[in-house]
């Protein structure tokens, strides 16, 4: 798993840190699946503090997307 995080799309350290953080947890609640997969995540728009939240809710769609697996941990 890689995070590409760039100060364009969050200019302060600390909001980078704190979405790589949540990410890492959405990729901890998937990781069993995620073994088979290489899995780059790239922040390419702004992402205002305010919205740090559903950039992660995005990511963890996109990873159940990806894997197939149901928040709760069970196969659809």
């Amino acid at each position: 798993m890689g995070y590409v995080i760039g100060r364009r799309s969050i200019p302060l350290a600390v909001d980078r840190n704190r979405l790589r953080r949540r990410l890492r947890e959405v990729v901890r609640a998937a990781r069993p699946a995620l073994c088979e997969f290489d899995v780059i995540v790239r922040v390419r728009a702004s992402v205002p503090r305010g919205e740090i939240q559903d950039a992660v809710a995005e990511a963890a769609a996109l990873m159940r997307r990806l894997t197939g697996v149901t928040p709760s941990g069970s196969a659809p």
